[in-house]
């Protein structure tokens, strides 16, 4: 990868980083329309404290955010939760280790593999057997990592944003060089072809008609799993999608389906 793809990686980061925290209070939705609230909780995984939000009842969803950002900025705040709650789903998005109001303690073990272990055990705590996994971005990676190591945890999974991280490719070699060690754990979730050729459960790619992440990461993921269905949302790119009404309205369509 080139110097200037890094750069640009780092800025789009930075802009999303920005766009999610700088966006005004009221335009938070913490209220379904069943009238339930989101509420905050904290449960701890190896003694580091994870921070998540709960709402709604019903099939379980876990919403997993992008790198830079928090489950508020990608799923709050855009109204995802709400919109999920509302369709009769208990919704969970949690701060990863390293984001958020989540722990960022300095062992590396808490990133990248952790973060897919913080996830089953946030399932474990709220007694969830089995939910639909959501991320975006760098969540997408963890979503479909989750379910290349816990197959049996998931009905389903859509990566929003987001394809395939190529064991030993030039993106995961790009991710090991960064500069913080939670954005070098990201490097863990990886997979290579037969691990994403065993993957049984039904996966749906999200990505916006104008997001670069199509081309070095989408692309050589519908190269290996040309049946699962790529949905785009035109006009969005990659710092858009996320909070397009179409996106959260095909996360609400696909996890009604299952």
């Amino acid at each position: 990868m080139t110097r200037s793809r890094i750069t640009t990686l780092f800025t789009a980061a930075l802009l999303f980083l920005v766009a999610g925290f700088t966006r005004a209070a009221p335009t938070r939705q913490t209220e379904a329309g069943d009238g339930s609230a989101v509420q905050s909780q904290f449960f701890a995984v190896d003694g580091v404290k994870i921070h998540y939000w709960v709402q709604g009842t019903g099939a379980p969803v876990i919403l997993v955010h992008a790198w830079l950002s928090s489950a508020e900025s990608n799923w709050i705040r855009p109204g995802t939760m709400a919109q999920l709650a509302a369709h009769h789903h208990q919704v969970v998005a949690l701060d990863l280790a390293g984001y958020g109001d989540s722990d960022t303690p300095d062992n590396p073990a808490a990133y990248g593999d952790g973060w897919v272990e913080q996830i089953k055990q946030l399932m474990d705590h709220l007694h969830i057997p089995k939910a639909h996994i959501v991320g975006y971005s760098m969540g997408g990676m963890i979503a479909l990592k989750f379910i290349v190591v816990h197959p049996d945890r998931a009905w389903s999974a859509l990566l929003g944003g987001m394809g395939y991280l190529e064991d030993g490719g030039e993106n995961q070699q790009t991710w090991t060089h960064m500069p913080r060690v939670q954005s070098r754990g990201a490097a863990q979730l990886a997979l290579t072809v037969d691990q994403v050729k065993l993957v049984h459960i039904p996966v749906e790619i999200v990505v916006g008609s104008r997001d670069p992440v199509k081309e070095h990461y989408v692309a050589p993921l519908v190269k290996i799993r040309s049946d699962w269905p790529v949905v785009e949302i035109p006009r969005n790119g990659h710092l858009t999608t996320v909070m397009a009404q179409e996106f959260k309205d095909e996360v609400v369509r696909w996890t009604a389906l299952r």
